[in-house]
């Protein structure tokens, strides 16, 4: 098995792991505040990834530090976003938002690395807007406040998966994915002190739910998106995410029994056509359609 397919199928179990976590923070937030949620569920993934990983802590340099700081305030301005929208919207309509960062991915990378965007990313960009509109704006085209949040938050979810991608080439990927934990941890754990009282949620359910959002959807996840994203590039990364908005649906209906109307499925299709418009190589799929007509007709 390539590198490629390892990663490619590495950060598929990620998007499923991240589908499910939608559901299972939204229920975390009926217990705690947003960021005294985060800063218990990041600190404890911190703690766990140190002492499983503390080999590759032992010998820090100044740049996996420097990026990792970087990267993980990118990180928590993601979730601390999302996770207020969540208060004001649903799991599964929060997961195909953030699924909208797929389509900014390749638009923000080209912006920052000065190159102009492909055909298809500004075809799959008027795709996904349209559908974002379907999904996100009520009869009278105001924007919940909820969603708006959430759509910020995608912005930013963009922008950490470039950073990833540029930044875990040149460090210990683990190491840094563990500092940018700990990062959105701690900056969690300062804004709910400033803004909230925090707490230690009591019983255990609360705590099952935490522990796995912790240990699967924050320490396992982050670690094995830094290090497989050596392997691959930042729009084939995204393009592999497009599928989180479908799982997050798919948890929130069966768990939650959340349900999406017809005008939100149709946004939800057309993202999901955006997504796969903006992020496929139509110039090898077409010509690989040609070849099989040659053959054929041969």
């Amino acid at each position: 098995m390539s590198k490629q397919l390892k990663a490619d199928l590495s950060l598929l179990a990620v998007t499923v792991i991240w589908g499910s976590s939608f559901v299972l923070s939204k229920n975390s937030l009926d217990h705690l505040s947003t960021y005294n949620f985060l800063a218990i569920r990041f600190l404890l993934a911190a703690l766990i990834s140190a002492i499983i990983f503390y080999k590759n802590l032992i010998n820090l340099d100044k740049d996996t530090i420097k990026y990792g700081i970087l990267i993980g305030a990118v990180l928590f301005t993601s979730y601390a976003f999302q996770t207020v929208g969540l208060n004001y919207t649903s799991a599964s309509k929060s997961g195909f938002i953030t699924g909208f960062s797929v389509v900014i991915v390749p638009i923000l990378s080209a912006f920052l690395l000065k190159v102009k965007p492909h055909k298809s990313a500004v075809i799959g960009v008027v795709f996904a807007i349209i559908g974002l509109g379907f999904l996100t704006l009520d009869s009278s085209l105001a924007l919940n406040i909820g969603d708006l949040y959430t759509l910020i938050s995608a912005l930013m979810f963009a922008l950490h998966i470039i950073t990833v991608g540029k930044y875990t080439v040149k460090v210990d990927s683990i190491a840094m994915a563990i500092i940018q934990i700990g990062v959105v941890g701690v900056l969690s754990l300062f804004f709910s002190f400033a803004t909230e009282k925090p707490i230690l949620p009591k019983g255990s359910e609360i705590w099952v739910t935490i522990f796995v959002l912790s240990v699967l959807c924050t320490s396992g996840a982050f670690i094995i998106q830094n290090v497989m994203q050596k392997f691959t590039s930042p729009t084939h990364t995204a393009l592999i995410y497009s599928g989180e908005p479908v799982f997050s649906a798919i948890f929130a209906y069966f768990v939650a029994g959340e349900l999406l109307t017809r005008r939100a499925i149709l946004g939800s299709v057309l993202i999901l056509i955006g997504m796969i418009v903006s992020e496929l190589d139509w110039k090898t799929v077409l010509s690989s359609k040609d070849n099989k007509k040659k053959l054929q007709s041969s």
